[in-house]
């Protein structure tokens, strides 16, 4: 193999696919990224067993071929080249070194054989569907921030996606739980995803989608069965296993009695809870809202450091209340609505709350209180 193509070029693929290497490895061919040579392009392949990801980068092939070399190495290289360079990726006659010369440096990497590099077999995909990524990325936006890091509950490890009728349309709707709040947004169903199944998306490959969705022009096909999903973005193709298990039941915990109504204005309610949480202890978060006639109360008592109190008004006209929630979700809520006011709906000071973004009815987030 013998291949020459521009750094940024190198540099903007091989940046795309290594994120998917783990840094530690027991199997020493999936640090390795697989190159392969042909046509006018150069293809790069990154696989941890559960995602893969592919991209290709056009290239001035001189002698066509594929290996594998260490992914994080070479990205390292590339990066450090100066901007403008042109690199030469040569793989010496025995097939056991890669060279990679770049003006005057030149590296030598220890390559392993392309045909010990694993391959994520896809299957047959029974739904396609595409849609713009600025949607794609509105929906993972929403509610990644919601996915459960807790491994004994592996199931909630991502984002549930599923179809369903709702208000005479069918919707496509993303969940995303970690059983003290819940994230809930949709869409139009797009054509083709009619009948799909309901799948859960892996955390990891979730947030490799948030990265690769940042060109709000690209449309993204995505392909999916019961046990895989495909993304193609461009000239990036990312394909994941999903997560083998039951989604629980969400809709039961969306609560549907929640009659005490408060509006507040979004950024006076965040830089608040953002300034009182500051004396509140790291493991605890806890903050109070006492919520009366047209004015909010945030309350933190911390025995070890001290307390801090701020009133801010809202609209609010039911009988007063006092709840405590984790000043972390708040802010992660908060952070996620777009419109200027957030609405609140509450039942009594041990029931779920619902959030309601005031500018887009297609978001919805539940959030369990704490005992302050």
């Amino acid at each position: 193999m013998r291949v020459v193509l521009e750094r940024s070029n190198l540099l903007k693929s091989l940046g795309h696919v290594h994120r998917v290497v783990e840094r530690r490895n027991t199997i020493p061919i999936l640090s390795n990224v697989l190159l392969s040579a042909d046509g006018a392009s150069l293809e790069m392949k990154a696989t941890d067993l559960d995602l893969e990801m592919t991209e290709a980068a056009p290239a001035s092939v001189e002698q066509g071929g594929a290996t594998t070399v260490p992914a994080h190495l070479l990205y390292d290289i590339v990066r450090k080249l100066p901007d403008g360079a042109e690199v030469m990726l040569k793989v010496d006659e025995n097939g056991q070194t890669m060279s990679v010369i770049s003006g005057r440096s030149t590296f030598r990497l220890q390559c392993l054989p392309k045909a010990d590099f694993p391959a994520l077999t896809a299957g047959q995909f029974s739904h396609i569907f595409r849609m713009e990524s600025a949607v794609l990325r509105s929906l993972v936006e929403k509610t990644q921030f919601a996915i459960s890091t807790e491994e004994t509950r592996y199931y909630l490890n991502g984002i549930f996606l599923h179809t369903l009728e709702s208000d005479g349309a069918l919707k496509l709707r993303a969940v995303a739980t970690d059983g003290h709040r819940l994230a809930r947004a949709e869409i139009e169903a797009p054509a083709g995803s009619e009948g799909m199944p309901g799948i859960i998306v892996p955390r990891k490959t979730v947030g490799e989608l948030q990265k690769l969705v940042d060109d709000p022009d690209v449309a993204v096909t995505v392909e999916l069965s019961d046990t895989k999903i495909r993304f193609t973005i461009g000239s990036v193709v990312l394909t994941s296993k999903l997560i083998d298990g039951t989604f629980p039941d969400y809709q039961r915990v969306i609560p549907v009695g929640n009659d005490k109504e408060l509006l507040i204005d979004r950024q006076s309610f965040s830089a608040a809870v953002d300034r009182v949480s500051t004396v509140s202890s790291e493991r605890g978060r806890a903050v109070k809202l006492s919520i009366s006639d047209g004015q909010v109360t945030f309350t933190v008592n911390n025995p070890d450091s001290g307390s801090a109190t701020e009133e801010i008004p809202a609209g609010y006209n039911a009988d007063p209340i006092e709840i405590g929630f984790n000043a972390r979700y708040l802010l992660d809520v908060a952070a996620q609505l777009s419109g200027s006011e957030a609405k609140f709906l509450l039942a009594d000071a041990g029931s779920p709350t619902l959030i309601q973004d005031t500018s887009d009815e297609r978001v919805l987030y539940v959030l369990m209180p704490m005992r302050v």
